[in-house]
């Protein structure tokens, strides 16, 4: 059971950089920048690239920059 839980590959992992303010903008959008742990502009923080985590960066796209 042990080779099983290693063969498994670690899921991807997407850097989401925070580039303009949240001020002026609906307040979900800046609950969901909250939610995923950015805090300031220019603060970059890894996500796992799950269906959860991408709803979440279209939903504030125009607030973010995303690497993978």
């Amino acid at each position: 059971m042990a080779k099983k839980a290693a063969e498994q590959k670690a899921p991807k992992r997407l850097k989401v950089t925070l580039v303009r303010s949240t001020i002026g903008f609906n307040e979900t959008q800046a609950k969901t920048v909250e939610g995923m742990g950015l805090r300031r502009i220019r603060h970059t923080v890894e996500l796992p690239d799950t269906p959860a985590t991408r709803g979440m960066i279209h939903k504030v796209r125009h607030l973010v920059e995303v690497t993978e």
